[in-house]
């Protein structure tokens, strides 16, 4: 992990040219912040479109980077933090409350701090090893009932595996496969729903056609996936 922590640090001032790639740029399209939109459409679904439902909730974005996700939810939430093993990543993450996690497998907030856990793109990151652990910290700081939301890119599709294999700050990763993160959320305690898989369209056509996502969400062949999980 801390070969992770040292790798994040280096490129946490070029993070974006890191993991540049042709393909990513062209899927992308003009909105750097496409891929982020993404995800906070999928939380904003999850929640039934209604923010009123997620006003009073308090929301942690586990290794959230820069604070781009968590941004983007600022308004959602009543309460927005992140953490991240890396304070010079956490340096751009201005909008939010955030904490450095001094040890990557310990989550720097008290027991039931939260009711809403995301951890984007993270898990890959993580020593197989050390997942479960990781998860059950993700237990501890949410509250009963809490909700625990994996986002991750999905190994059976052969695009993504692709943008992976030669994005420099992914040379060390190792892909979850959704059985994976569901059994991992099972073991450590939650009630699992089914594997959403999204990035389907491209940023161009989204707007047009994004609907199709809906109806291809338990297709396991998106860009990536995510799985929800409650706390006893």
């Amino acid at each position: 992990m801390l070969l992770m922590l040292a790798e994040f640090d280096r490129h946490a001032g070029s993070y974006e040219e890191s993991v540049d790639d042709p393909i990513r740029t062209r899927f992308q399209g003009s909105q750097s912040d496409f891929f982020h939109r993404r995800k906070r459409d999928l939380i904003r679904e999850y929640f039934g479109q209604d923010r009123n439902s997620t006003r009073a909730m308090r929301y942690l974005d586990l290794g959230c980077g820069k604070g781009d996700l968590a941004s983007l939810l600022v308004g959602d939430f009543g309460a927005v933090s992140g953490c991240d093993p890396s304070a010079e990543m956490l340096a751009s993450a201005t909008r939010v409350e955030t904490r450095v996690q001094g040890d990557p497998g310990v989550i720097p907030f008290d027991d039931g701090s939260f009711d809403f856990v995301t951890a984007v793109c993270v898990y890959h990151h993580v020593p197989v090893a050390a997942r479960l652990n990781l998860t059950r910290e993700v237990r501890r700081v949410l509250s009963p009932g809490g909700r625990f939301c994996i986002i991750e890119h999905n190994p059976f599709n052969p695009v993504t595996r692709l943008i992976v294999s030669r994005t420099p700050i992914d040379s060390a990763a190792v892909l979850l496969r959704p059985s994976e993160t569901c059994s991992l959320m099972k073991e450590a305690g939650f009630t699992v729903e089914r594997p959403r898989f999204f990035l389907y369209v491209p940023e161009r056509l989204y707007s047009a056609i994004g609907c199709v996502e809906r109806v291809l969400a338990r297709v396991p062949a998106g860009g990536q996936f995510a799985v929800f999980g409650t706390a006893p």
